[in-house]
């Protein structure tokens, strides 16, 4: 009996023991740069719930990388890494694993280094007495580090003064979500700076405003930062852009939206024509989706170098001008005859 009683004091020891280490949340830190695991990084668990993000508890990693939270995750959490000034977020679906984690983190720097500027386009939206317009930066960073320059700002960004400084920025990392971030006006005239850390793979940073409109309007863009491709220009069906170096892709099947490209830095380009206020806003129906809604439904969906519409436009244009070429012409039967022989 004395034994039997012992056996189960030492059995309850042993489920009360056990239980908190399959419930902890543990694994590595490990720097994509060195490749070596990474000492010094802080690992937060936070817990997502209708309040927003709510901090569980915060830890420093280890000699060898190594991390331990002896919590018991319930629900959707986020683990935050913060490492040489730069957050780094890991999502934990319910259910997920809890153990045994590898959370990478990147040495920073203020230099750009494989941080490339892969597309730069505008999405223009004339409605009644405003026009709107959808400006989005695409960086691809080739690299092992992270671009992160907080004084100087990671992008540069061109605003019409017609906008009166007032615009929305979102920035999305790569396999992040949209946040809205803060710019920053510069001290070069109408020039803004964002700080937003430009990690390994794609980032998109979005700019909307809005600008005074009647039936037409003369507008002067900017691209202050280089980019690897040509500026495209995006306007709906029914409306005209015409400018000095805009060249036409021609017109998308789906959103019927009018894509141009211009190549040099500054531009001036005039815009006639609008959309009614119902037609923005309604529903795709027969004349497909509303050309504000194309660009942000493609990139949620896949962050993947440049927004379908545009590829899409593109390869059309491509279409185009291979179509226009004259046609060979097909060879009779007799000269096939020919040229069988004259290989013989």
């Amino acid at each position: 009996m004395r034994n039997r009683t012992r056996a189960k004091a030492i059995f309850v020891y042993l489920c009360l023991s056990v239980v908190p280490l399959l419930a902890a949340v543990d694994g590595t830190v490990v720097n994509k740069t060195t490749g070596q695991p990474q000492s010094g990084a802080t690992v937060t668990l936070y817990k997502l719930g209708q309040a927003g993000m709510e901090s569980v508890e915060s830890v420093k990693s280890g000699a060898q990388g190594k991390f331990h939270i002896d919590q018991t995750p319930q629900g959707p959490h986020l683990i935050q890494t913060a490492y040489d000034g730069v957050t780094y977020n890991h999502m934990l679906p319910p259910g997920s694993a809890t153990s045994g984690l590898s959370l990478d983190v990147y040495n920073s720097s203020k230099q750009p280094g494989g941080a490339r500027i892969a597309r730069h386009f505008l999405i223009f939206q004339p409605s009644g007495a405003q026009m709107s317009i959808n400006e989005w930066y695409i960086f691809n960073n080739s690299g092992v580090t992270t671009y992160n320059d907080p004084d100087g700002g990671t992008l540069k960004f061109y605003l019409p003064a017609a906008a009166k400084g007032i615009m929305q920025v979102k920035a999305t990392a790569p396999q992040g979500m949209p946040i809205d971030r803060a710019a920053d006006k510069t001290r070069q005239k109408d020039i803004y700076k964002v700080d937003f850390p430009i990690k390994p793979g794609e980032t998109s940073i979005q700019v909307n405003y809005t600008v005074p409109y009647s039936s037409s309007a003369v507008f002067e863009g900017r691209t202050v930062a280089s980019t690897a491709e040509p500026t495209l220009l995006v306007v709906p069906d029914g409306v005209t852009l015409k400018g000095e170096g805009v060249e036409s892709k021609g017109q998308d099947p789906s959103s019927r939206a009018l894509v141009y490209s211009v190549k040099t830095a500054a531009f001036k380009v005039e815009i006639a024509g609008s959309v009614p206020a119902a037609a923005a806003d309604a529903d795709a129906g027969d004349n497909g989706p509303a050309v504000e809604e194309v660009s942000p439904k493609v990139l949620q969906q896949n962050l993947k170098w440049i927004l379908a519409l545009a590829l899409g436009i593109l390869a059309l244009g491509f279409i185009v001008l291979y179509r226009a070429q004259p046609a060979a012409a097909s060879p009779s039967p007799t000269a096939k005859g020919k040229n069988e022989r004259r290989r013989r």
